[in-house]
């Protein structure tokens, strides 16, 4: 007999860190219709029937584990056994099943079945039933504590697995269930309103992007400032090959374990800051150039004290000709990996790089130039910050709405629900009086899924 958790004040029927057989939260009850129990008390976790290559129709659905954005539950693409044919055993799923990925489950890989199919035997497909209901349960394997609970208890350590068991054991709330349906289609539109955020936020970063390359084109074109050029009758900018205003060269080499300095000089590579040594090689602000692998061409500005490792070129120049700011923008302007020396292993060498144009104009346009560029920069950092401000209050939404939806808060208690304990019963009822299956002969169609 399953002895479950009633909601409203009894001990263990909160929502939110995990219990044994149920979920507990100092917060906030269940309302008292609830019940907090385990998966396993209402579903039959991890008993699914098994598809042979040979069984499954060309036109099939067939759904991997890849196939499953994690923590959003979008399906990213549907394949057919005909363009995906596979050798393996497969689960069978129906229109309206659960999909759970038991694999990696920290990477939260739900879905809801919109059509039937097969997948891989890392997927379990959950049939909802009388007392529960899909979408309902769909939103609750996304919820914070069962997350939480799927995460400790995996077992396993490069590739950790929920195990059958563990399933079942699984904490689980029942809410009444015409309930049910109402916390599913709130959620359904919440969180379809916060995809959207998210969507929409996701566009912004590339669009920062471009604007900081827009910025540095019009710069070391001349076009930024070329109404304050002509205000001082200054001469139009021209265009110079780089060998004539720089010269490189490689740092020095480093190896990790030297690297772990008790001085805390950072150590520049290919793509900036590498590690941290106790000696340096460079005693001022020094303009850099990825030379080899894949950040060779990027370009960075270090502090006045560092060390630069020979993956990386160091830019050399006459200061009274051209201004090092300037300098490392009209370096990031131009695409200096067009000119590497290799598709298997990038390299960049001076020779490459000397033959490329680069605008340079009088020297007081070059520092009104820096100052309009860091003006423009700075402008884009404060949208970056509020953009990533925006982005962990958008990321911590999801959570927020599931932990407030199964702790009863999201949509109001109507008193005429059938309460979740008069449900649980109807369905011990019936499965004490259903008659057992029969094995049959030959392979069974309904097997238990391995832990």
């Amino acid at each position: 007999m399953i002895e479950p958790t009633r909601g409203g004040g009894g001990a263990g029927s909160d929502l939110g860190g995990v219990g044994g057989g149920g979920v507990t939260d100092s917060e906030s009850e269940l309302p008292s219709t609830w019940l907090s129990l385990k998966l396993g008390d209402v579903l039959a976790y991890g008993k699914t029937e098994k598809a042979e290559p040979e069984e499954i129709a060309p036109e099939t659905w067939v759904l991997e584990l890849e196939d499953v954005e994690k923590d959003t539950t979008k399906v990213l693409q549907h394949l057919t056994f005909a363009e995906r044919q596979s050798k393996s055993t497969k689960n069978k799923f129906n229109a309206g099943d659960v999909l759970y990925g038991k694999l990696r489950p920290y990477l939260n890989k739900v879905t809801f079945a919109d059509r039937p199919g097969v997948c891989t035997t890392e997927i379990v497909p959950i049939k909802p039933n009388e007392a529960v209901h899909g979408r309902y349960l769909f939103h609750w394997l996304r919820h914070p504590a069962f997350l939480t609970y799927v995460t400790e208890v995996s077992h396993g350590v490069n590739m950790p697995r929920l195990g059958t068991d563990a399933g079942r054991d699984a904490p689980f709330v029942l809410a009444p269930k015409a309930e049910q349906k109402r916390v599913a289609d709130k959620l359904d539109t919440v969180l379809t309103r916060v995809d959207a955020v998210n969507t929409r936020l996701a566009r912004v970063a590339p669009l920062l992007k471009r604007f900081r390359q827009s910025v540095l084109a019009a710069a070391t074109s001349g076009r930024l400032t070329e109404d304050w050029r002509l205000d001082r009758r200054l001469p139009a900018p021209k265009a110079h090959e780089l060998g004539t205003i720089i010269r490189v060269s490689s740092g020095q080499g480093l190896t990790a374990k030297q690297m772990v300095g008790s001085g805390g000089i950072p150590v520049f590579g290919g793509n900036g800051i590498t590690g941290y040594h106790d000696q340096a090689n460079t005693v001022e602000p020094t303009l850099l150039i990825g030379r080899v692998g894949y950040y060779c061409g990027s370009v960075h500005l270090t502090p006045p004290i560092a060390w630069v490792t020979d993956n990386a070129l160091i830019v050399r120049h006459d200061p009274k000709i051209v201004q090092k700011n300037y300098l490392f923008f009209a370096l990031q302007a131009i695409d200096l990996r067009q000119n590497d020396s290799s598709t298997a292993q990038p390299v960049i060498s001076g020779q490459k790089i000397y033959g490329l144009l680069v605008v340079l104009p009088h020297f007081d346009e070059q520092t009104e130039i820096v100052r309009r560029v860091e003006t423009l920069f700075a402008f884009a950092d404060r949208l970056e910050a509020r953009l990533a401000q925006a982005q962990t209050a958008a990321t911590r939404l999801t959570p927020a709405l599931l932990a407030k939806a199964f702790r009863g808060e999201l949509v109001p208690q109507d008193p005429n629900d059938e309460p979740a304990a008069e449900l649980l019963r109807r369905l011990q009822a019936e499965r004490a009086t259903a008659p057992k299956a029969s094995a049959g002969r030959g392979r069974k169609a309904v097997v238990q899924s391995e832990g």
